[in-house]
């Protein structure tokens, strides 16, 4: 497996040291130059994909402008451009209408096991059978997380997780082995639906995002090849741009198979996942959502003349509060001020316990396999043991008269739990607790229930999911925040309202509403997207002016702790994520600052064993192509060629007997289906080529398989300006030429890790106190507070 590791630079005094690579009047013929320099680049090359560390390497949306790419590009006709154009329209009908089924099906099983577990548990409740009713609900979620923990630890690790920090990497240009494979899409979900059945406070939001992405993925790269699921019709878009674009519409098809909210999808896509974005991508992904959209609304209207099992009815979240009667003037608007302020430090501190929580369990899972599993099930048993034991503290609270519906519940969802209370009463903490996340959160959204709950019930319910989701998330089972986030949000507003009580217009549903919308924005730091979504999910836009003014205070307030949720777990994750904008430092420093060594360069004409030996002891992914007399006057940069293409041609052994150019024959023996991108880890390796000594000592044309237009940038170029390029242009490799030409014609290249902060600030110290100092509160460390305590 190869792993990206920057190429070197040599600075333009240098240029003195430069031998010729080619000698044509020589029968041996020199080894590549090396190019050597001190510093070395430390960051590290891996990362924590799912549950497990993995070498990462970085994606090519530079198209490759070789005489080969340009000459495939001839050859085809207005036919096969508009196959091209029309092919790229049925993929993202395909992934909507996959991702929509899937995510139906998703939410189907999990009301139908759930409910089923539920009704088992009630069912001996009834008959006061207490131990047994225990007994059988926290083994079938023992044994539900047990499956999940062990499918996904032993399948896929990939799978475990959200998947959105993965996915977010990858469309910033970070590759993973495997994080879009086929048995990642099985185990996530299989897994989701077995994790979420089993009580645990996550979400399938998250899961469902992966999912998409992982289907956008999967057909874009013409199917799989070790399954035996290939389609050479596909096999156009077997490139990083074009799979990048698939893959942004499969994260927006997700979040919205877990919503509902089509428009929210695309502004979650656009303002969280895509790194590049354009109008053509924007009308794409507006496309694939309204095709969920229109699926998922057929499929409900057959699941409400109860064609989907004992409890389906879609399972959909869907919160109409539309017959709400809202009007709210001036003096409530100091409750939605606060509710915002407070939902912004619960969102900052809820950050900073989930990181730590991560690294903790990081540490755990790096013994082995039988710790991830064991870790998982201890979550599941302590979960079922406050979801079971808590209720018992609530008193039973007699059934409101003109109830809306049955009370009490008995054996099925709803808003009155009869759990162990006389007849004509109801426990209105087994309400939220005895509940799916989906029906818990229906319960406190729901509008004229305002004496339904008690206050305690209420502070009870809102700080035990406040950690069981800080717990839960990061075991080895495929997981997601936004519903936990949205529950524990709803039962902050609640109890908030229910504090205000008189003194405000708005009943304790809308409340909620306002709660979720103020932890959301305390925790993930969107607004557009976040605002849309929730207007989708409740179908009402008279709250749109309160859950606008919530967010944009609960997001300020944050932002003054630490960052969003996503962006911390990427980073403790070690994924070298490029941000929109540049330290104020970076305009100090050139780019000939932070190249480091060695680099390797190869001649336009190079010999066959030269280039083996190159690619057996070194790792890089790029190397500079230069022309030596007799091929040009002076020696001058032709371009850089990649790793994979050196690799494809010496499995097919396209060589020459003599140093000269291989002119039009070069076409001949290739396709462009040789030169497509391969996932990460199914590529060919340099060990599996066998060569003989004959064919070592024979030589290549690099010429027609180079890139001849790479970007390049000048070695004082300010490292701030080059980082703005380098990630909107999207590049895995940026040449850096001397400012005064004559010597060296390249004397660096630069690749995302060499814009780190770590391998900067590790180069030059002093550089740090140029950072951006944001004004941030921090929060005492977990050991201090221990010690003190």
């Amino acid at each position: 497996m190869s792993t990206e590791i920057p190429n070197a630079s040599v600075p333009a005094t240098a240029a003195v040291l430069y031998e010729p690579l080619l000698q044509y009047q020589r029968q041996e013929q020199q080894p590549p130059l090396e190019l050597q320099r001190s510093q070395f680049n430390n960051t590290s090359q891996v990362a924590i994909v799912g549950s497990n560390l993995c070498p990462i390497e970085s994606l090519d949306y530079e198209l490759i402008e070789n005489d080969f790419f340009k000459q495939d590009w001839r050859s085809r006709g207005k036919i096969q451009i508009f196959q091209y154009i029309f092919t790229k329209w049925m993929l993202c009908f395909l992934i909507g209408l996959i991702v929509s089924l899937l995510g139906f099906f998703n939410n189907l099983a999990i009301e139908n096991i759930a409910g089923k577990k539920f009704v088992i548990t009630s069912d001996m409740m009834l008959a006061r059978k207490y131990m047994a009713a225990f007994l059988v609900f926290t083994s079938s979620n023992l044994g539900l997380t047990l499956f999940a923990s062990l499918i996904t630890a032993l399948i896929a690790p990939e799978a475990a997780g959200s998947g959105i920090p993965e996915v977010k990497a990858y469309l910033n240009g970070v590759d993973a082995p495997a994080i879009f494979s086929l048995r990642t899409l099985f185990v996530k979900i299989v897994g989701s639906i077995c994790a979420v059945s089993a009580s645990l406070n996550i979400g399938k939001a998250g899961p469902m995002v992966h999912t998409g992405a992982c289907i956008a993925a999967i057909m874009g790269q013409g199917g799989s090849k070790k399954y035996g699921l290939t389609w050479k019709w596909l096999r156009v878009f077997k490139n990083d741009r074009d799979r990048r674009d698939l893959v942004t519409c499969g994260s927006a098809a997700g979040i919205t198979a877990a919503f509902r909210a089509p428009v929210g999808g695309v502004l979650f896509a656009l303002e969280e996942m895509a790194s590049w974005w354009r109008s053509a991508l924007l009308w794409r992904a507006y496309f694939t959502t309204a095709v969920v959209a229109i699926v998922l609304r057929a499929l409900i209207d057959v699941c409400l003349r109860g064609k989907c099992g004992l409890f389906g009815k879609g399972g959909l979240i869907m919160y109409d509060v539309t017959s709400a009667n809202i009007s709210y003037h001036l003096k409530d608007v100091p409750p939605i001020l606060v509710l915002g302020i407070i939902g912004g430090i619960l969102g900052s501190i809820y950050n900073f316990l989930l990181n730590k929580v991560l690294r903790l369990y990081n540490f755990i899972n790096e013994k082995g396999i039988g710790y991830k599993i064991i870790l998982a099930c201890c979550i599941s048993i302590f979960t079922s043991c406050f979801l079971f034991g808590l209720p018992w503290l609530a008193s039973c609270r007699s059934c409101p008269s003109g109830a809306s519906e049955p009370c009490p519940t008995i054996g099925r969802s709803g808003n009155y739990k009869k759990f162990q209370c006389p007849p004509g009463y109801y426990n209105d903490l087994a309400s939220l607790f005895f509940n799916t996340n989906d029906d818990a959160i229906k319960n406190l959204f729901s509008k004229d229930t305002d004496s339904e709950f008690h206050r305690l019930s209420m502070l009870i319910f809102f700080v035990t999911c406040f950690f069981l989701s800080i717990f839960s998330y990061g075991i080895v089972v495929p997981a997601g925040l936004f519903v936990p986030v949205i529950v524990t949000g709803a039962a902050y507003g609640r109890f908030v309202g229910m504090l205000i009580g008189s003194h405000s217009n708005l009943n304790h549903g809308l409340f909620a509403v306002l709660g979720s919308a103020s932890l959301l924005g305390g925790s993930m730091r969107m607004t557009v997207s976040l605002c849309v979504i929730i207007l989708e999910l409740t179908n009402n836009l008279l709250l749109l002016p309160l859950i606008m003014l919530v967010l944009l205070i609960s997001k300020s307030v944050a932002d003054a702790f630490n960052g969003n949720i996503y962006d911390l777990i990427m980073k403790s994750k070690g994924f070298p994520y490029l941000e929109t904008h540049a330290e104020p430092y970076m305009r100090q420093l050139t780019v000939g600052d932070v190249v480091t060594g060695p680099l390797r360069i190869f001649n336009g004409i190079e010999k066959v064993g030269n280039i083996v030996h190159v690619l057996k002891t070194t790792e890089h992914n790029g190397f500079p192509v230069v022309d030596e007399p007799p091929l040009s006057e002076s020696p001058v940069l032709f371009g850089l060629i990649l790793r994979a293409h050196l690799i494809t041609l010496l499995k097919k052994k396209a060589f020459l007997r003599t140093p000269t150019p291989i002119g039009p024959d070069a076409f001949v023996q290739f396709s462009s289906d040789d030169f497509a991108k391969k996932g990460l880890g199914n590529g060919d390796k340099i060990e599996d080529i066998e060569l003989s000594e004959e064919e070592m000592e024979m030589f290549m044309d690099l010429h027609p398989f180079t890139n001849g237009t790479p970007y390049t940038v000048v070695e004082t170029m300010s490292l701030a300006k080059a980082l703005i390029l380098f990630r909107e242009v999207g590049l895995r490799h940026l040449l850096v030429v001397p400012k005064v030409p004559g010597g060296v014609p390249v004397v660096g290249i630069l690749t995302r890790h060499d814009f780190m902060p770590e391998h900067i600030l590790h180069l030059h110290p002093s550089s740090a106190r140029g950072r951006w100092k944001r004004l941030r509160f921090q929060f005492p460390s977990l050991g201090r507070l221990i010690r003190e305590l």
